[in-house]
């Protein structure tokens, strides 16, 4: 315990928290505005946090990888969608709704990065912790983000990739759907996970580090 950093761990906590709830409510409110209500009549339209932290995933897993130096590995509680309210081409809608949470995510990482750069250009004595938060923010973005767009149910890209498929192709898709997470496991224990994800986590990165020295 002696060689961990409680002020580090603290802040990637705090903006994991916050991520996941946006991440989540991006889900929410997009089902909402595709005609679907579940996650209204359940609360999950919010970015309070109390709605979408489940304990094992958004604060036990996560707190191990901090504390371990091992990768930091999390999610909150699923957002429920009810995909018979949904209007018109219901695959289509299904697809946007599991891209919003991804997108939330970039989004964040944008704006975190563009909040990086006005507070390294501004030269604050006192923001080496404030610089901290948004260059975590930035990075645990892009990694959920990325992460989550794994065309590998139940994440938001296998999500998305269903709604694209089509005929015996979708149907064999749908298959693997209860074996989602133990190949995820297999493939995080395994390193192929980081192999997979790692590029284009490196590539958003650069991309947004311009943004960190616009102010600059």
């Amino acid at each position: 315990m002696a060689g961990i950093d409680f002020t580090q761990v603290f802040i990637q906590f705090a903006v994991l928290i916050l991520s996941l709830s946006v991440h989540e409510a991006a889900h929410a409110w997009s089902a909402e505005r595709l005609g679907d209500t579940t996650a209204r009549m359940l609360g999950r339209v919010s970015l309070n946090p109390a709605v979408h932290v489940d304990p094992i995933g958004t604060i036990l897993f996560p707190l191990i990888g901090m504390l371990s130096g091992a990768p930091i590995f999390g999610w909150a509680k699923p957002v429920p969608v009810n995909t018979l309210n949904l209007r018109g081409n219901w695959k289509q809608k299904f697809m946007l709704i599991a891209a919003a949470g991804p997108a939330s995510n970039l989004v964040l990482a944008t704006i975190g990065a563009l909040v990086l750069g006005v507070v390294r250009g501004a030269s604050l004595s006192t923001s080496e912790t404030v610089q901290t938060f948004f260059v975590a923010m930035v990075e645990l973005n892009v990694l959920l983000a990325v992460f989550n767009m794994i065309p590998l149910p139940p994440l938001d890209g296998g999500n998305v990739l269903a709604g694209v498929l089509r005929g015996n192709v979708a149907d064999m898709y749908e298959r693997i759907r209860p074996y989602g997470f133990l190949i995820l496991y297999g493939l995080m224990f395994s390193g192929i996970l980081w192999r997979v994800i790692g590029p284009p986590y490196a590539m958003i990165l650069s991309a947004l580090r311009p943004l960190t020295l616009v102010f600059g």
